[in-house]
């Protein structure tokens, strides 16, 4: 039986209507995450960050793929219902730390060089990208010329955020080129691959991951 997916029944609640809840794409991560329990357990990492949380439902399950180790599990957001949401779902479960934040900004260079398990779920629908950010809804899914906009912009700081053993995990659909983004990485020392795929509707959903070049 598979681990259970974290409660985010509270995500009903009127405070919490800018929220990204969980859906497909969410989903898929989790079923990449667990599939890679047993990496990620005998890597034992420290320090693992998930930007954009949303619901939290993402950090929360990790801290469960992770149990009974204990890291801290660092979810930034730039919406600020999307930072207590998280607050919530995670429940004091583990040891966790929300920052409202866009991507890890208000760390400074503090992680760099020190994340063992990176996770982004980006805005990556394609949108004009007058619509990024328009509101605290859209900046959960508008991702402007080909859904990269955003993501363009974290990229190439993940090789300076991952740690030797460390690992990233990434949400795609295909009009987002993630063979484009493989290339992107492997250039800059990381080797990348879809690790589990899914169409939902008319999205097809791909989590790559990525870890250093041996």
């Amino acid at each position: 039986m598979g681990l259970a997916t974290p409660d985010t029944s509270h995500l009903s609640r009127p405070e919490y209507a800018t929220v990204y809840e969980p859906a497909e794409d969410t989903y898929l991560l989790l079923d990449a995450l667990e599939a890679d329990r047993p990496l990620l357990l005998a890597q034992r990492p420290t320090i693992c960050v998930e930007i954009g949380s949303g619901s939290g439902c993402v950090s929360s399950f990790l801290n469960t793929v992770l149990s009974p180790s204990t890291s801290l599990i660092i979810s930034t957001d730039i919406n600020p219902a999307a930072t207590r949401a998280t607050r919530e779902t995670t429940n004091n479960h583990g040891v966790f730390e929300q920052c409202q934040t866009r991507f890890v900004q208000s760390f400074g260079d503090r992680l760099n060089n020190s994340v063992d398990v990176l996770v982004f779920n980006p805005p990556y629908v394609v949108t004009p990208n007058e619509e990024i950010d328009v509101t605290e809804e859209a900046s959960a899914w508008a991702g402007g010329a080909c859904g990269r906009q955003v993501l363009d912009v974290l990229l190439p700081q993940v090789p300076e955020l991952l740690s030797p053993n460390g690992r990233f995990y990434l949400i795609t659909i295909e009009e987002n080129k993630p063979n484009e983004i493989i290339e992107f990485l492997e250039l800059r020392g990381l080797r990348g691959t879809r690790v589990m795929e899914r169409q939902a509707g008319r999205e097809h959903l791909s989590v790559l991951r990525f870890t250093r070049s041996e």
